[in-house]
């Protein structure tokens, strides 16, 4: 694949987990690919990616189970 960014082939999918919100509102949405490109290390997410993601944010009771998760603070 070719980086959309710097134009150079190479580029490869990664899967990443991302959280969204926080305190109850948090939600945590694993497996989201990610293209990256080891030139330039530039990370980038397709439309399609950022459509599903919306998706799962307007119906996460739909689309996501519950999990219990230790959350710690930075400080």
């Amino acid at each position: 694949m070719t980086c959309d960014v710097c134009g150079k082939e190479g580029t490869h999918q990664r899967y990443i987990t991302r959280s969204y919100g926080k305190g109850e509102s948090l939600l945590v949405i694993e497996d989201v690919p990610v293209i990256y490109c080891p030139h330039c290390g530039e990370r980038y997410m397709t439309p399609q990616t950022l459509d599903q993601i919306e998706r799962i944010k307007r119906s996460p009771e739909n689309l996501a189970t519950k999990r219990l998760v230790t959350v710690a603070v930075f400080k």
